[in-house]
């Protein structure tokens, strides 16, 4: 019987040591799980948020018209003029649109769409209630629905009548109404004499549609019409006493049937554009949104158009002739025009950059989790350490003790494993990266055997003083090479750059490891020494907390350093990016600026005055400059030396100076006296490298015109966004000639490389300034109109940049779980320790406030290092990653974008770190109370 009751307890014991390691169990296998899960989808989560970034750039580059644009001009059929009104212009149309479709390859999956079919015909004059006009004509295959209607109808397909349909802007301007007939005369478009009748009126904002609906329009086509040819939306007004003899420009919507009739009126040639959209999903833009994967769909674009070619015409060359058919109409081969290419080529140099974040945002969260595992373990070997020197006492070997540990933990992790797999694979996107799955849990798996064999080796068994300079030697070698190692990865780093295969880059990976351990490195050293000047300072006045807490909290640093190095690496990565983040938001907003030089800008002003004249008298427009730029070689009047090559620019400084007072540029010709009165010959400059006195002389068409140089050129004129609309359209020189327009009378309006008219205004009427110049880009002839509002939506918009945030937002989320996590249990490491100074003082009448005092103290000053020491390192890394991580990429400009970090959240991160430790010691305080001086004291501890 006393056999068997001996056995019950034992029996009690062994259930006991189970249920003490289920915390240890549980926490071992999430943290397995959560590793893995990332080490296993972090190739795949590159590719899809890749592919994602890539899908919504294309979307983005196509807002202003389709990725690819075909074209041809067609005759009128060989036919009478009354036999006209039978032909079917959209049925002739349809069998080359299906060619031109049919033609995608096959590669990109059906992303390759057909957008629209247009034909627009020039202007001819009618007579409105509000004036003569110009009246364009437009057949539209994307034109919107009868839902769209406010009143009357679309066009008829059928009839043998004129039949228009304008907006409902058009109505109240031009003053229309339903069933008004207006009749058409000669104008860009001649011999023709008709009679059209209004049939309907839409609307271009969805306001009014028979569903009460904004979508509804949309949804029956339209929206990107009216971007694409803004004057269907609303019509523009013409300068009194202009020189085209008219007081509006309008564009309405016509049958298909109208254009053939007045195309054989007129015996014009048109011509009909197809508008092509490659629109991928997620999962095909991952596939091409890496190095390679860019590379062919480049290859598929550039072949994709001599495909549809050659199938709509056979190879033949485009010499001006009319070799091929649209329906019976006598038609060119297909020309196209594309911005797709270059738009890859801008998203692959961006990406290279945003794969570096957000593989430093998923080393850095790896790094953080394999911290925490380690200080998982080295809770468990505490606890479990008296058990296993006992063990040891009675002939056990450490390394049968690691290896059943390993084997008491390798369930957990298996677990864990699974867990984490099953994860990943329920992702979609490529299979998971199981080898580095395996790594990271193998990792995770071996540190507690590791470290219970360290503890328990031969080695750890001797005590006294001589092993004191061997480990203060030991320490200093590991500093050493730790500082070695983590200026040999950024110097390679910087030296090599990213690696551009899928999956985190190891050296990328290692390199927040090793500048945490640095930074821990430094700080151990560093910081308890102005700990140690505030203890001896406090033991000068009344009381024993501070002396005790801060003299603690000096010694034991070194033991900190774990605790420290996982905050330093959590704050590090979330302050690098926020700082990018905030940097990359300023940055495009500054480009934009830059772009755009004003609120809005007018380039190739010298080649369209009238529609620069239009522009100017805009309602909203407070004060418009001129801004021209001319290549130049000058020499030097007195030497001949060559001055170099250089660009001359002009400006109506004047002007300048009342609009953006704060303009460097403006400043600069003030303070020169080049806005006053002219005196002299010669062209007034200042010039880059130069000094004032200095004469001049450039060559213009074999005639030799004089600069004098009034002084030099200040360095922040480089940057002035007013010169950003020229300078950015033309290659990068060295040197810059800045004057006064009033200074370049001599040189003619054809001579300038580059012009533009910015425009200033705080409330701007952007539909009339778009109605003028359309943003679609494939119409150059009419220049390029910039405006600043859009610009910067745009920028606000980009999908990549939304990516970084959310990749980085959601791996430092992860990262601050781990890190409290592992600071949580590095308290608990602790606990035991801080408990028996606190039992010591409290025998000696310490009460409870002072004990409070007496934890918050003694935690302080690691708490103050690891901000410190994380934010410096966070705000440090871009300049330590070099040309790894290129900024400009991101946002353009003339310069690397100005530093902007995130102080909101390096405040927050900081406060929550504060706030757990005010918390962490409250609790401490509180078990402490409940908690007897012999649970903490017992006779025969070593030092109690």
């Amino acid at each position: 019987m006393k056999v068997r009751r001996s056995v019950r307890p034992l029996r009690w014991v062994a259930v006991r040591e189970v249920r003490a390691d289920v915390p240890l169990l549980v926490c071992l296998a999430v943290l397995v799980a959560l590793l893995t899960a990332v080490a296993a989808a972090g190739p795949g989560l590159l590719d899809r948020l890749a592919g994602r970034a890539l899908a919504s750039r294309l979307e983005q580059e196509q807002q202003v018209e389709p990725g690819i644009l075909f074209s041809a001009r067609f005759e009128p059929a060989d036919s009478a003029d009354a036999d006209a009104w039978a032909s079917d212009l959209a049925e002739d149309l349809l069998p080359v649109t299906e060619v031109i479709a049919n033609a995608a390859p096959d590669a990109l999956n059906g992303g390759l769409v057909h957008d629209s079919t247009r034909v627009e015909l020039p202007f001819l004059r009618t007579v409105v209630g509000a004036g003569e006009a110009g009246l364009g004509l437009v057949y539209a295959s994307d034109a919107p629905g009868r839902g769209a209607y406010v009143e009357g109808r679309p066009p008829a397909r059928s009839g043998k009548r004129v039949e228009i349909a304008v907006s409902t802007r058009t109505r109240d301007a031009l003053k229309l109404r339903l069933g008004q007939k207006l009749p058409l005369s000669p104008g860009a478009l001649e011999n023709v004499q008709a009679t059209a009748v209004v049939v309907g009126f839409f609307t271009t904002d969805g306001a009014g549609t028979k569903s009460g609906d904004a979508k509804a329009a949309s949804a029956e086509g339209g929206d990107r019409l009216w971007h694409e040819v803004p004057l269907l939306a609303g019509p523009s007004r013409f300068p009194p006493r202009s020189a085209a003899g008219l007081d509006w420009e309008a564009r309405a919507l016509v049958a298909p049937g109208t254009v053939t009739a007045l195309q054989a009126q007129a015996g014009a040639v048109l011509t009909v554009t197809w508008g092509m959209r490659l629109d991928l999903d997620e999962g095909t833009a991952a596939r091409f949104a890496g190095d390679q994967g860019q590379g062919e769909l480049q290859r598929l674009l550039v072949r994709y158009p001599d495909d549809a070619r050659s199938v709509f015409c056979g190879d033949i060359a485009d010499f001006g002739g009319m070799f091929c058919e649209i329906g019976p109409h006598p038609a060119s081969t297909l020309q196209h025009s594309t911005h797709l290419p270059d738009a890859l080529t801008d998203f692959g140099r961006q990406w290279r950059q945003g794969r570096v974040v957000i593989s430093f945002a998923l080393a850095s969260l790896l790094v953080v989790g394999l911290l925490a595992a380690a200080v998982t373990a080295l809770l468990a070997v505490r606890r479990s350490l008296d058990a296993h020197r006992l063990q040891r006492a009675r002939g056990a070997s450490a390394t049968g003790l690691a290896l059943a540990r390993a084997v008491h933990t390798a369930p957990a992790v298996l677990l864990g494993l699974v867990a984490g797999i099953a994860a990943a694979r329920s992702l979609p996107g490529p299979s998971p990266a199981y080898g580095q799955a395996l790594l990271v849990a193998g990792l995770v798996w071996l540190l507690l055997p590791a470290l219970t064999w360290h503890a328990l080796r031969d080695r750890s068994a001797r005590t006294g003083d001589g092993s004191a300079p061997f480990s203060a030697g030991r320490r200093l070698t590991a500093e050493a090479v730790v500082l070695l190692l983590a200026a040999a990865g950024v110097a390679a780093l910087r030296t090599r750059g990213t690696a551009a295969e899928a999956g985190p880059d190891p050296l990328l990976a290692a390199v927040p490891a090793l500048l945490g351990l640095a930074t821990v490195a430094v700080l151990v050293r560093c910081y308890p020494l102005p700990v140690r000047i505030l203890a001896r300072m406090s033991a000068r006045r009344r009381g024993v907390v501070a002396l005790i807490a801060l003299s603690r909290a000096a010694k034991e640093a070194p033991a900190r350093a774990l605790a420290l190095l996982v905050l330093v690496v959590t704050l590090a990565g979330a302050v690098f990016g926020g700082f990018v983040a905030g940097t990359l938001a300023e940055g495009r907003r500054e480009a934009a600026g830059w772009q755009v030089g004003a609120d809005a800008s007018y380039l190739g002003a010298q080649r369209s005055p009238a529609v620069a004249e239009r522009l100017a008298q805009v309602r909203g427009v407070r004060e418009t400059v001129s801004v021209r730029q001319l290549r130049v070689d000058p020499t030097s009047a007195t030497s001949g030396s060559r001055y170099g090559i250089a660009s001359l620019v002009g400006i109506d400084g004047a002007r300048l100076r009342a609009a953006a007072p704060h303009s460097p540029a403006a400043r600069a010709l003030d303070a020169a006296g080049l806005t006053g009165p002219r005196s002299g010959t010669g062209i007034r400059v200042l010039a880059t490298g130069a000094r004032a006195g200095d004469r001049l002389t450039v060559t213009l068409h074999g005639r030799k015109m004089d600069l004098r140089v009034a002084g030099p050129l200040p360095d922040d004129v480089l940057q002035d966004p007013a010169l950003g609309p020229v300078r950015g359209t033309t290659p990068s020189r060295e040197r810059l000639l800045l004057a006064d327009n009033r200074d370049l009378t001599a040189i003619g309006a054809s001579d300038y490389e580059g012009s533009s008219l910015l425009l200033y205004g705080p409330h701007l009427d952007v539909q009339t300034l778009r109605s003028l110049v359309p943003r679609a880009g494939h119409d150059t002839a009419v220049g390029e109109l910039r405006i600043r509002s859009e610009e910067e939506a745009d920028a606000a918009a980009d999908g990549m940049i939304s990516v970084l945030r959310a990749a980085h937002t959601t791996c430092t989320a992860l990262a601050v779980l781990l890190a409290l996590l592992a600071l949580v249990l590095e308290l608990l490491l602790s606990a035991e320790a801080r408990g028996r100074t606190t039992a010591y003082l409290r025998t000696l009448g310490l009460g409870g406030r002072a004990t409070t005092g007496l934890h918050f103290l003694q935690l302080l000053p690691m708490v103050v290092a690891a901000v410190a020491g994380g934010t410096a390192l966070g705000l440090t890394l871009p300049a330590l990653l070099g040309p790894a991580l290129d900024l400009r990429e991101f946002t353009g400009g003339p310069a690397a974008p100005t530093p902007h970090p995130d102080l909101l959240l390096t405040a927050a991160l900081g406060a929550g770190l504060g706030m757990l430790v005010v918390v962490a010691v409250g609790v401490e305080t509180w078990i402490g109370r409940r908690r007897g001086l012999g649970a903490v004291l017992r006779l025969g501890r070593n030092g109690d």
